[in-house]
């Protein structure tokens, strides 16, 4: 099939990519110029495990190209899917202008019958807002599809080739019909295709992002509730996470979540609630949790330096939200460095992928340090913010050598307590008694 791919951002770059792997003819478009450029050049804007070699052969065998010409490559394409950006504006709201621009354009070039399909994560009426929008304005008959994403950032493209479940909605069998023709390479494995209504479609992403949000505010909560009681929530978490109704999914203790979906979308939930006259009371105490929790490492470094915190220096190990990915929005680390720079503190800090992105954001009001252990020289101590599988097994003694204490504020548990103990270091996990007697 013939596909354009509005929008080369996450959600754009990976589906465009994967079409094109399958052996449909994919064009990527968007109106950032310097970002077409670079794609051109066989170079990402992201990061992404496996994506950069895929984009590289796709557009080496011709079946992925990208242009900023959106009129010639809506005339070509049988399929369009919309992949803008929909980021939080005022009030917890989805900013949709990047999707009305879309259709206004769309508008202008549809030269016949075409199937629109909005992969963005739009707020439930979207689609039929964007149907009639086209509508009244297009004299050829267009299908507006709802195909909502469900790709974990770091593992994007694996999500992507062998998904959980291909959700569609439409409002003609016809155009369900062709969008699991475009989605059979993927559903070999018997996966299903689940077609439903547009609302329902839209409200399944944020039902999806809504739970798993709420499974990490929970745990995090009992995490903080079994460290005031003396209990593990390790423990905890395995004599609950046993049980086949609970599992252990979403149930890892620490510092909250971030990125570019939970913290939005929980939002956004919450503002259509109210637009309709509804609350939604669990989602408004979800998020409230995790803002909290941000700063629950913050709180144990204050804790253990007390009126001496100014003027420590601290190394900080993790930017990106979470591990194998350069994304630093709605980061955890970027909370908890904002906290440390208020305090007076100095900040050493270390990331594998996410470290240029944060350098647009803070410039030299901290260190950039290329190595983990670099980080390490000279610091008081050590925060860990991202789980990266390098931070997992560290040379200790080199640590107990490079820092000025041996303390570390661990806020994803990565560490055993005995091997800690052993090493001489005085230890700071989340939702277990590790904190010196005082």
């Amino acid at each position: 099939m013939k596909i354009g791919v509005i929008g080369t951002g996450y959600v754009g770059l990976v589906t465009a990519t994967c079409l094109a792997e399958s052996g449909n003819d994919v064009i990527g478009i968007d109106k950032d110029a310097d970002k077409i450029a670079l794609l051109e050049s066989g170079k990402l804007p992201i990061y992404e495990p496996g994506l950069l070699e895929l984009v590289q052969r796709n557009c080496r065998e011709e079946r992925l190209r990208f242009t900023t010409d959106l009129g010639k490559s809506v005339a070509a394409a049988q399929i369009l899917f919309i992949a803008v950006g929909t980021p939080q504006a005022a009030g917890g709201a989805a900013d949709l202008s990047s999707l009305w621009a879309v259709a206004d354009a769309l508008a202008t070039h549809v030269n016949g019958p075409k199937t629109v399909v909005i992969k963005s994560t739009v707020p439930v009426g979207s689609n039929r807002t964007l149907a009639e929008r086209l509508g009244s304005r297009i004299r050829h008959a267009v299908d507006v599809a709802s195909n909502p994403e469900f790709l974990k950032e770091g593992a994007a493209v694996e999500d992507f080739m062998k998904p959980d479940r291909v959700v569609v909605g439409v409002r003609r069998p016809e155009v369900a019909q062709t969008l699991q023709e475009l989605y059979a390479p993927f559903l070999r494995t018997e996966r299903p295709f689940l077609v439903m209504s547009p609302e329902s479609a839209e409200m399944t992403k944020y039902v999806a992002n809504a739970m798993l949000s709420t499974k990490i505010s929970f745990i995090n909560e009992m995490a903080n509730l079994c460290e005031s009681m003396g209990a593990d929530i390790n423990d905890v978490r395995r004599g609950i996470g046993h049980d086949a109704r609970i599992g252990f999914q979403f149930l890892f203790p620490g510092a909250g979540y971030g990125g570019s979906c939970f913290p939005k979308d929980v939002r956004a939930l919450i503002n259509m609630a109210r637009g309709v006259g509804a609350r939604t009371h669990m989602m408004e105490t979800v998020d409230r949790v995790n803002e909290a929790q941000k700063l629950v490492l913050f709180s144990k470094i204050r804790r253990h330096y007390g009126e001496a915190l100014k003027d420590k220096t601290l190394a900080v190990w993790g930017l990106a939200f979470k591990p194998r990915t350069d994304d630093i929005r709605e980061a955890p680390a970027l909370a908890l460095i904002d906290a440390l720079l208020a305090a007076g503190v100095k900040v050493r800090a270390h990331d594998p992928e996410a470290m240029a992105n944060v350098r647009q954001s803070y410039g030299d009001k901290i260190t950039y340090c290329d190595r983990p252990y670099g980080a390490l020289e000279g610091a008081d101590g050590l925060a860990i913010v991202t789980e990266w599988q390098e931070f997992r097994n560290p040379d200790f003694e080199l640590m107990g050598r490079l820092l000025r204490e041996r303390v570390i504020f661990d806020g994803r548990n990565l560490y055993e307590l005995k091997t800690v103990a052993n090493a001489g270091f005085i230890y700071y996990g989340i939702g277990r008694k590790t904190e010196p007697e005082k």
